[in-house]
């Protein structure tokens, strides 16, 4: 024999599970779920400008008004080759980086392309920049400058470049041959 008292008692923890269920798949249903949002991994900044994404930008330097290195990618989800261009708030060109359709371009570390310029901050500033594509238009993004104080960051560091006035100090270690050699001449790159 069952008593109704314990058949009440079921129903009643069953409508208390049953709301307490509904209550907790609305706070997911109301709320963002912050593993689905993009979000910047790095010491660099995240930006989206049409269909160019750029990750992790950031500016590697030993000081303000010295050569800076650009750090990140730059991803193309389009269709149409572009060009990703980064200039300061008042219009002085950077850097201009051509992305093809479909395509990730590393800029920096070990791997991606050198892009350097004359930095326009200090490192521990957060420069405001504007990135732009001649199709999605422009955006105005704060890029973070650091240094080499972190060891991830030592050998990034651009180093001065030598002055073509200056000269090898390696000595030539052949003999002279009878016949001129011919030289290589520079060409642009």
């Amino acid at each position: 024999m069952v008593r109704v008292s314990s058949v009440r008692r079921r129903f009643a923890l069953a409508g208390v599970v049953a709301l307490v269920s509904a209550g907790l798949a609305g706070c997911s249903a109301t709320n963002t779920i912050t593993t689905q949002m993009d979000y910047a991994a790095s010491d660099g900044v995240r930006a989206t400008l049409g269909d160019v994404t750029a990750q992790n930008l950031l500016i590697i330097t030993a000081g303000e008004g010295e050569e800076g290195a650009l750090q990140g990618a730059f991803t193309n989800a389009g269709r149409d080759d572009l060009t990703v261009t980064l200039s300061t708030e008042d219009d002085v060109e950077l850097a201009a980086v051509p992305v093809a359709a479909g395509a990730t371009v590393l800029l920096g570390g070990s791997s991606g392309d050198i892009v350097t310029f004359t930095s326009p901050g200090a490192p521990g500033a957060a420069v405001p920049l504007v990135l732009s594509t001649g199709a999605a238009g422009a955006e105005s993004i704060f890029v973070p400058v650091l240094d080499g104080t972190l060891s991830e960051y030592a050998d990034l560091v651009p180093t001065a470049s030598p002055s073509p006035s200056a000269t090898p100090t390696a000595e030539a270690t052949e003999a002279p041959s009878a016949e001129p050699t011919p030289t290589a001449s520079p060409t642009a790159g």
